[in-house]
This record gives structure tokens, C-alpha cells and sequence, in this order.
């Protein structure tokens, strides 16, 4: 069965704990920069220790050892995934691989769902780009480097699965036919997306900006177990 992550997009602590009070005790959760900027490690380990599996959404991008540190140090906060930058190259990611010891996934990012084909061809300085091509080269790349998986959005499932394998496949961009898609350009409900391969989703405003978050979460959580079931 697929896991879905509750993404933390909340701007302080206080916040996020208001969201978690109305969710079901333990549920996986995704924190990334900005929260994890406002709140510190701290609270990082206070998730952990109350039960919460922790996806650390920081998307490293850096020189090995400066990202060896970093997986490192999530590995001591008790983190049970974090995501690289796949652009980081080879070197980065089996780095970022090495120093989880195992005791963490390292998911590359391979192009962010906020990205169209435009957008990212000037990016990388070339005219044209195919968005589903990139992705499975990219992943490709960083599975021979050493990661655990990768991120993509559910538009390219079809393109890394044969990649990455018994890897993880973890989809943002989740949206169910009602919810507003924000600044996200290529989405999928979470029956799709777990039928095409994905083992982790990750939904963030649709159940934290939701009237009743706890009912939204259990909306995903059936829609994730209709998929395969």
C-alpha cells in the first residue's frame, strides 16, 4: 500500500502542531524549508518522538560533503526520508547515500511540479526540452548513483518506473477532482497515481487548508486504498 504524507507547508510550529491535533495520532508527515527554517531541529525530533515518520523535504543541492553532512544530520534528528536534488550529479547523490547508512531514504528530485516544458528548457539553456525524457534520465542517473528513489510528478510515473524498480516513487502534486491545483501544474488524484506506480503520496493544502482536515485525510487515505484494492 502506498503512504501518504501530510506536507507541514505551515509557517511556524504552533501552526503545524494545530494541524496535527485534528489528524490521526502518528501519520506520516513531510516538513520542508520554510517550516523547517521557523522551527527548528527541535521540533523536527519532537515529531519523531511522538510517533511521526518525518519526510524532510530540504531538496540538498550542494557539494558532497556539505550534503553528507546534512544526511547525517538527519539521520541523528531520527528522519525517515529526505530528498537531494538529482541536478546535484553523481558525486551528490552517493554521498547523500553513504551517509544514511541505511537508516534513511535518499529520494532524488528529478524535475519540480511547478516546472512546464518552457519554463525549464530556458533553465537548463536549451530551446526545447521533453519533460518525461529529463525525468527518466535524471532518474536513471540517480538510482545508479545510489538513491533510494525518486520524486516526480504522477505525469511521469510511466517514465521512471521500469528506473527505479523496488525504489520509492514519492508524488507531490495530489489533488482529488475538487481541490484547487495552486502553484501546481502537473497533478493526479491519489486512485491514479497509486495505480501507476506510486509508493508514497504527498498532500499538503488539500488537507491542511481543508474545512475539516482529519475528513480530508481519511479521503486520501481511501481514495490510496481503493487504488490497489
Amino acid at each position: 500500500m502506498s503512504e501518504l504524507h501530510v506536507a507541514l507547508d505551515l509557517p511556524d510550529a504552533p501552526s503545524a502542531v494545530a494541524i496535527l491535533d485534528l489528524l490521526p495520532d502518528r501519520c506520516p508527515v513531510k516538513v520542508g524549508s520554510v517550516l523547517m527554517t521557523k522551527a527548528g531541529s527541535g521540533f523536527i525530533r519532537s515529531l519523531v518522538a511522538n510517533g511521526h515518520p518525518v519526510f524532510l523535504d530540504l531538496k540538498w543541492h550542494d557539494i558532497p560533503s556539505t550534503v553528507r553532512g546534512a544526511v547525517e544530520a538527519a539521520v541523528d534528528l531520527g528522519a525517515s526520508m529526505v530528498t537531494v536534488h538529482a541536478l546535484g550529479g553523481p558525486a551528490m547523490i552517493e554521498a547523500a547515500a553513504k551517509a544514511s547508512q541505511g537508516r534513511l531514504a535518499v529520494v532524488a528530485v528529478t524535475v519540480l511540479t511547478s516546472h512546464e516544458p518552457a519554463g525549464f528548457a530556458i533553465l537548463t539553456g536549451r530551446s526545447e526540452v521533453d519533460l518525461r525524457q529529463e525525468v527518466s534520465r535524471l532518474a536513471q542517473m540517480a538510482m545508479a548513483a545510489g538513491a533510494s528513489g525518486v520524486v516526480c510528478s504522477a505525469e511521469e510515473l510511466a517514465a521512471v518506473a521500469g528506473v527505479v524498480g523496488t525504489g520509492r516513487i514519492v508524488v507531490p502534486g495530489i489533488r482529488r477532482a475538487e481541490d484547487a491545483l495552486a502553484d501546481q501544474t502537473r497533478v493526479a488524484t491519489p486512485e491514479a497515481a497509486v495505480a501507476a506506480g506510486a509508493t508514497d503520496l504527498v498532500v499538503g493544502r488539500p488537507i491542511t487548508a481543508a474545512e475539516d482536515p482529519k475528513v480530508a485525510y481519511e479521503a486520501f487515505l481511501s481514495a490510496t486504498r481503493t487504488a490497489v484494492g
